[in-house]
């Protein structure tokens, strides 16, 4: 479904809706503009075309020189991930995104997340890839089964998992080690952006790190990979522990 016309492509950035891409008429491009900047701080692509390519796109005729490529999928909330943990009978499994800018990065994670049963992922609504088509494909259908939040700020998502018992771990370079420590329990793991790993704002606010052990001379991995081997950790020392 697209949305069309300033005034609602704005409302959308702004509401739940998520949007793919957003065509703007080449003619209208400012760096001042409002659904420019916020679509720049929500990672949400615009493609600047001219006004005759709108006008094809277009089924209202009134765009304005906006149209919203939206994505039909509605995000859930903290409580909805912490209440199908308990619907299940399950120690709550949350995996919280700090910053995931790569759609197939994030397409990834949901995939490994929805394989190991987590029971969901909280993402933050700005400076971070919101679920969009190319996150729809390279998660191979599994954003259809897992519950994703969108939240307007981590800390305090944060703050709602330590309430209802949850021990909060960021995986980052210079932690303990992942295979000695133990990750049984309701449990919620903070995987850092691409580039810069977890903001030291949001690591400060976990009870503790862990980090995977690295042997060779590139000191990092993949965001994806990381979250993969250390969601499996967690599958791992649970089904040790129920033995």
């Amino acid at each position: 479904m697209n949305i069309e016309g300033r005034n609602q492509v704005l409302e959308a950035l702004k509401s739940e809706k998520t949007i793919n891409k957003i065509y703007i008429d080449k003619n209208y491009a400012s760096r001042k503009d409002e659904i420019i900047r916020e679509a720049k701080s929500m990672k949400i692509k615009c493609e600047f075309v001219p006004k005759n390519v709108l006008d094809k796109i277009s089924v209202t005729s009134h765009h304005q020189g906006y149209i919203a490529e939206t994505v039909d999928f509605s995000y859930c909330d903290v409580d909805d991930i912490l209440n199908y943990a308990k619907e299940k009978n399950e120690d709550a499994f949350v995996v919280l995104l700090d910053g995931i800018e790569d759609p197939h990065n994030l397409g990834a994670i949901i995939r490994s997340c929805e394989c190991a049963g987590v029971h969901g992922i909280i993402l933050p609504k700005m400076r971070a890839c919101q679920v969009n088509e190319t996150v729809i494909r390279t998660s191979a259908g599994a954003v259809s089964n897992m519950r994703i939040a969108r939240v307007t700020n981590l800390k305090e998502a944060i703050d709602a998992l330590k309430e209802n018992g949850l021990w909060i771990y960021s995986a980052e370079i210079g932690g303990k080690d992942i295979y000695k420590t133990d990750l049984t329990g309701k449990i919620g793991i903070v995987i850092g952006s691409e580039g810069k790993g977890t903001k030291q704002s949001i690591k400060a606010y976990c009870d503790d790190v862990i980090s995977l052990p690295l042997f060779g001379k590139v000191n990092s991995l993949n965001a994806s990979v990381s979250a993969g081997i250390v969601v499996y950790e967690i599958v791992r020392q649970r089904l040790m522990k129920n033995k």
